[in-house]
Parts: structure tokens; C-alpha cells; sequence
């Protein structure tokens, strides 16, 4: 038995998708407008989790230049199948959906395969023939829904009749679909209400997945929405199953913590257990809500490296560090690793962070309410209208800086808020 804290990966990881092969869990999440794009984490217990690389790691697979704030990529879905990993995601600012894979998780992904397919939160799923099927929200004959399909997940493309499987299960917004089977039945989880107040998590189900999926009786089968804006998290939903070797199941989710009325450490990464009744999935059953400390049925397992909510960032490497990420895309060209030992230099553009740019940024995930933060910095202090400093950065419109400005009479902290309402 072993004891768990939500949120398991905590600060900005929204729209969690999981898979498990053997022993081990892999975990994928949205990125919108950083690069690299689609961080991928990995556990042996559900709770312990190591960022290992990105799935987005190039321009030729990530292209995001003009992109908007949370614009970009959306809910990525990771799932293995005969020794291949496939990620699949949507490019909001690009051409849509795609997807990449690799039979080496810690090596490149492949250049994106197009899917003819408009709508967002695609997912793909294998029938025990080994046939692939693709899901996702989508328009069919003006029918808004949740459309699904055969396709290729090494091409792109599409094998037989796109066909709609549901319209939602009440609750607004029907979206970030996922199918698994079990003892028969095809179920598809879905979440609806938007991503707001009233986010939830919502299941159904059928015999084919070319039949109609039926809701359960009591959907919404988990939200936050009853519990009022007061409460330490809020907004939980969109949701991705998952069981372990010894069959018993969990569901990831995004969820945030509130403060003052702000959730601005963004979505974040929640775990909780399930239990199957009557043919239904029930989500922390007999409590009904996430709770921050639960005990998990699986052994303790240490990472081959502490991992902290503590970030200590060093530039000995040769390699930027896979924790910093750059806004729209990264220019080799203006930074260097190898100019100074242990130094990032930094090659400034005119760009500035109030600017709907590419500005030169490496930022850190912001993980709680509550921390400390510091930054060595060295530069020509004694001129003229040069600053070096910091930003808590929310995006191009809302962010404070701190920064040393310089002068050859006397230098000055400047704190600035730049919020736009």
C-alpha cells in the first residue's frame, strides 16, 4: 500500500492521457503555445513521475509561429500498440489533427501523418482484429458530436465511413473522447460542460463501434460542479483510464487548484480510483470527489532520480534543459550553451512578452501558490537602458517582471504588472 498526494504532477500539465505497457505508465499532456510541444512522463506506481522528453521536439513537427495564447496544440492522447507508441493531438494553429510515433519512447517521434478530419481532442483506439480506429469531436451531415472512423495511425489515412457515435451525454461541449473495451462493451468517456465551473467526466457505451453509445443513467459519473468555487479544486474533468498489472483501475484527470479567485498555475494532473459496478465505471467510490491523500494497491517504487516539486536548473549540459520551455518555437541561433561553462547566454530579440511574438523566453512551470525563486544573471549593468531580470508570465497580456535596470549613475529594481483585464 502506498500513500499519494494530488496533484501528481502538479502546474500547468492539463488534458492528461495515459498508457500502460508492462510494469510501466506513460502520461502526455498539453502544451498550446510552448515548445517543445507534448511532454511525456513516466511511472512505475501512479504517483512518481519523471519528465523523460518531449513527443514535439522540432519545427517540422511543431509548427506555431503566429500562434495565440492557448492556441496551438490541444489534449494529446498516447496509447501502444505491437511494440509502437502513437501520440495523437490536434494543431490548432496549423492543419489539425495528426499523429506521430516511435517504437522508443526515449528517442524522436516521427514527422506528423495529417488526418482529413476537422474537430480537436482526436484519440485512437484498437479492436481485437488489430484494427485502429480514430475519435474525436467532429460535424457530421450538421450534426455536431463524437465522430469515429478506421484509419491508418502510421499515414493518416482513413479506411472506411466516418459514422457519429454520440452527441454528449446531456452536459454541454462534448468532448476529449476516449474508447476502451471491457468484458464485451465498447465504452467511450467523454467530458462535457466546457472547461469551466462545470467541467465533468461523463461515460457510455455499446456493443459496436459503428452502434449508437448509450449514456449511464447517472451521468455526470464525476464533477466538481457541486461543490462551489470555495472548494481547494475545482474544475475537474476530461479524464483517461487506466488499469495495472493486477487489474485494478485508475482515471488521470485535469483539475486546479484556486487561489483568490485565480487558477493561474494553470490545469493540472490528478489521479484517482475506480471501481466497476453493474457494468459502470464509479470514481473514487463511497467519496465521489478528488481527495489529496488516497492509498494505492502498488508497491513503492523510487525513480532512478529524486523528483521534487523543487526545480534546481543548471547549464553544464549540452542540451537545454527538457523542465525550460520557449513560446512558439526555439532558435538555436539566439542562445548558447557552450559560449561559458555552466552559463545560458542569451542572444535578445526586439520582441518583448507584451507582444503577440515569438519573444525570447525559457520559462519554468510554476507547481504551487506558495515558493521561492531565484536567478543568477550577469550582464553590462553600466549602460543605458540595459535590463536583465525575471517574469511570472501567464501569457502575453497578464505577467509581472522584476528587473535590474542598469546606468552609470545607479541601477533600480523595477517591479511591473502588466494585466490586461
Amino acid at each position: 500500500i502506498m500513500l499519494f498526494k494530488n496533484p501528481v504532477i502538479p502546474g500547468y500539465n492539463p488534458d492528461p492521457s495515459i498508457c500502460r505497457v508492462g510494469d510501466d505508465f506513460y502520461l502526455v499532456n498539453s502544451t498550446f503555445e510552448f515548445f517543445p510541444g507534448v511532454p511525456i512522463y513516466h511511472s512505475r506506481n501512479l504517483v512518481n513521475w519523471e519528465l523523460t522528453g518531449y513527443c514535439l521536439n522540432r519545427r517540422s513537427q511543431l509548427e506555431l509561429e503566429g500562434c495565440r495564447n492557448s492556441g496551438g496544440i490541444y489534449a494529446p492522447t498516447i496509447r501502444y500498440h505491437k511494440g509502437m507508441f502513437y501520440m495523437i493531438t490536434t494543431n490548432v494553429t496549423e492543419k489539425g489533427n495528426f499523429v506521430v510515433h516511435t517504437d522508443d519512447i526515449n528517442k524522436d517521434w516521427s514527422d506528423p501523418a495529417w488526418i482529413d478530419q476537422s474537430g480537436i481532442d482526436p484519440s485512437l483506439f484498437w479492436d481485437d482484429d488489430n484494427c485502429c480506429y480514430y475519435c474525436s469531436t467532429g460535424n457530421l451531415n450538421g450534426v455536431r458530436g463524437i465522430v469515429a472512423f478506421k484509419i491508418n495511425p502510421m499515414t493518416g489515412e482513413i479506411l472506411s465511413d466516418k459514422h457519429l457515435i454520440s452527441t454528449g451525454c446531456g452536459g454541454q461541449c462534448a468532448e476529449g473522447p476516449h474508447i476502451y473495451k471491457k468484458d464485451g462493451w465498447y465504452y467511450l468517456m467523454i467530458a462535457e460542460g466546457g472547461t469551466g465551473p462545470e467541467h465533468s467526466i461523463s461515460i457510455a457505451r455499446s456493443r459496436s463501434l459503428r452502434e449508437w453509445f448509450c449514456g449511464c443513467k447517472r451521468n455526470p459519473i464525476f464533477t466538481h460542479r457541486n461543490l462551489g468555487r470555495d472548494y481547494p479544486v475545482i474544475y475537474a474533468g476530461h479524464g483517461d483510464l487506466v488499469d495495472d498489472a493486477d487489474g485494478n483501475w485508475y482515471v488521470v484527470m485535469l483539475a486546479s487548484r484556486p487561489c483568490e479567485g485565480h487558477c493561474s498555475i494553470g490545469r493540472e494532473t490528478f489521479l484517482a480510483k475506480v471501481e466497476w459496478e453493474d457494468g459502470w465505471p464509479v470514481i473514487n467510490p463511497g467519496i465521489g470527489h478528488l481527495t489529496e491523500k488516497t492509498e494505492l494497491p502498488i508497491g513503492e517504487y523510487r525513480l532512478e532520480k529524486e523528483v521534487t516539486h523543487a526545480d534546481f536548473i543548471t547549464f553544464d549540459q549540452k542540451k537545454i534543459d527538457d523542465r525550460l520551455l520557449s513560446l512558439q518555437r526555439r532558435d538555436e541561433n539566439t542562445y548558447s550553451l557552450i559560449e561559458r561553462k555552466g552559463f545560458l547566454r542569451m542572444y535578445l530579440k526586439k520582441q518583448k512578452l507584451t507582444e503577440k511574438t515569438d519573444a525570447q523566453y525559457f520559462g519554468l512551470r510554476q507547481k504551487d501558490y506558495d515558493f521561492t525563486f531565484s536567478a543568477c544573471m550577469e550582464f553590462d549593468a553600466e549602460r543605458e537602458n540595459e535590463q536583465a531580470g525575471i517574469v511570472c508570465y501567464q501569457n502575453h497580456a497578464n505577467h509581472l517582471s522584476m528587473r535590474i535596470c542598469g546606468g552609470k549613475e545607479k541601477r533600480k529594481l523595477q517591479v511591473i504588472a502588466h494585466i490586461t483585464e
